[in-house]
């Protein structure tokens, strides 16, 4: 049994959507379901433009998670195009929160993934009134 997955961030919620050819019913139709997580590295990659390394910092991940969500996506999303199948989107390992690195509280500068305040607030502990 694998670990299980991390929490990753989105910034669209679009639980209950579904998506079908038109003119078919959708009881006639196999289904495809994409995850939220999927959805939200479709949103940011393609609608929105970032790169891989930007898009994965916004949802809390790594770089190749990010891939791998991203190829996933692209995937069911054009199986469900093709093949004419029910597109729904389902749930999945999500939070929502702020898309951005929340600002240093004393400074107001952007943080680092993973790391403290980027202005080395540490450092300025150190120095002498």
């Amino acid at each position: 049994m694998g670990r299980p997955e991390k929490l990753r961030k989105i910034g669209c919620l679009a639980w209950g959507r579904g998506f079908k050819p038109v003119g078919r019913p959708a009881r006639e139709l196999e289904v495809e379901t994409l995850r939220v997580d999927e959805l939200e590295a479709l949103r940011l990659a393609d609608l929105e433009g970032l790169y891989q390394e930007a898009a994965a910092e916004r949802m809390g991940v790594s770089r190749p998670t990010f891939a791998r969500i991203l190829t996933r996506a692209r995937s069911i999303v054009a199986r469900a195009l093709i093949e004419e199948r029910l597109l729904l989107v389902g749930d999945g390992p999500v939070t929502s929160g702020p898309e951005d690195p929340l600002p240093c509280p004393e400074h107001g500068v952007g943080r680092r993934r993973g790391r403290g305040c980027c202005c080395h607030r540490g450092k300025e502990r150190n120095e002498d009134p």
